[in-house]
């Protein structure tokens, strides 16, 4: 299986997943947020992306300390000056959590903070859920995602769909 801990492995995937590398590299991003244990996340690593997907980044932070990582982001000089960024407070399953969205070159990118491992974040379980079930059931259902994508679906529901799941967030986190 990939190691998704890292992001070398997009050297060696398909166009936009080197596109990816290549920018994450140039601006150092994973090496700035090295201390909170960044993983791309999302559509990108498992190449069911579509036009406009963001880069996911989820990252393990203590929001007692909110403060030092905002901090380390806007000084962390890889977020353009000029960017436009939006920061979120969103609260899931009863916990409170952060969202930056800015833009980065031509991706947009989100960087997700919970005060959990990364590995134990639903982005992330969600995420090697669907690589699995990717890699079982192969290229013609892989294609049949990206066109539910494509017509506005998020990514569980096209999954939950495909395989007849009731409750796709949470019954994806059990395959």
């Amino acid at each position: 299986m990939v190691d998704f801990t890292t992001i070398e492995y997009l050297k060696s995937g398909n166009e936009r997943q080197r596109r990816a590398y290549e920018v994450l590299s140039k601006h150092h991003l994973f090496e700035k947020l090295k201390e909170y244990s960044p993983v791309l996340a999302g559509t990108i690593p498992i190449e069911i992306d579509i036009e406009g997907s963001d880069l996911d980044i989820i990252c393990e932070v203590d929001l007692r300390f909110e403060e030092d990582f905002l901090e380390d982001l806007m000084f962390s000089k890889f977020i353009p000056h000029d960017a436009e960024v939006k920061i979120e407070h969103p609260v899931l399953d009863g916990e409170k959590c952060i969202t930056i969205n800015f833009k980065l070159e031509e991706f947009p990118v989100e960087i997700f903070g919970q005060n959990r491992p990364v590995k134990e974040q639903n982005a992330y379980r969600h995420m090697i859920a669907e690589y699995k079930v990717l890699q079982e059931k192969g290229e013609n259902f892989k294609q049949k995602i990206i066109e539910l994508k494509k017509q506005g679906i998020k990514t569980e529901p096209a999954f939950g769909m495909l395989l007849g799941l009731e409750n796709p967030y949470q019954d994806l986190l059990k395959l």
